[in-house]
């Protein structure tokens, strides 16, 4: 007889829509960026083929910004009993699950742009840098609840330490 493990039903929460439009700004400013860059080659040194290296630069950041909303509707966060499960990725997919009782920081940050959509990323640090997570695309409000949830939770679980 084999042993199975019950798998506990997650109730995903997903990150704000508008924080697509936060990404696709960032995408596009870097975009632009990094293809003006990839112009100095062919200016400098006038190679004849060189205006290559621009427009595989600029097919790459446009492929980005085409991936981007589906890439922002992978992003999700879920409260368990015993720990916060974070997922995002489409091709690559990463899930974390960060027990309550191991956070050692809970940060709130905003960027410009997301300050602007009245957005923030919530960043939690635990002992171990791989197990480092950070959920972005969370109304202001949303943030500071979690935030306060996750210090509550974990201030409770690691009584017992």
């Amino acid at each position: 007889m084999t042993d199975q493990t019950t798998i506990q039903a997650v109730e995903w929460q997903r990150v704000s829509p508008k924080y697509v439009v936060v990404d696709l700004i960032g995408y596009l400013l870097s975009g632009l960026l990094f293809t003006g860059i990839s112009f100095v080659p062919h200016f400098l040194f006038g190679w004849d083929w060189a205006w290559l290296i621009p427009v595989a630069v600029g097919a790459f950041w446009l492929v980005m910004v085409i991936l981007t909303p589906r890439r922002v509707r992978a992003i999700g966060y879920a409260l368990r009993e015993d720990d916060l499960v974070f997922r995002k990725g489409i091709m690559w997919s990463r899930e974390v699950a960060v027990p309550y009782g191991r956070m050692q920081l809970v940060d709130i940050n905003r960027g410009p742009v997301a300050r602007a959509f009245k957005l923030s990323e919530l960043k939690l640090v635990t002992a171990a840098a791989a197990t480092g997570v950070v959920i972005p695309g969370l109304p202001e409000t949303v943030a500071e609840e979690l935030r306060d949830h996750l210090v509550t939770v974990a201030e409770t679980r690691r009584a017992g330490l």
